[in-house]
């Protein structure tokens, strides 16, 4: 089992991550994205669960939970995956 904060936290620091709604909506709809992760309180997360064909990781914490995950001072409702650098989040899948 992987421990997801950590590898939020390393593919944000070392890969290409999209963050917010609109950035994952945009890197969904371009097929940039890899992997969307959304939090438990997204207002779009059904929306987002059943876009594209890209795997959908359903975070168990809140926005701001997410937001801390990543290593960010700020909630973080959505984001996507679109490089994961050193960060083995795309075992996910």
């Amino acid at each position: 089992m992987i421990d997801v904060a950590r590898a939020l936290k390393t593919a944000s620091t070392t890969g290409d991550i999209r963050f917010g709604l609109e950035q994952t909506r945009k890197s969904l709809k371009s097929g940039e994205a890899k992997l969307v992760v959304v939090a438990s309180n997204c207002p779009a997360r059904d929306e987002l669960a059943t876009a594209g064909t890209v795997k959908t990781y359903m975070f168990p914490g809140t926005n701001v939970e997410l937001g801390a995950a990543c290593g960010k001072p700020y909630a973080i409702s959505a984001l996507a995956i679109v490089r994961p650098g050193d960060s083995n989040i795309l075992s996910l899948l």
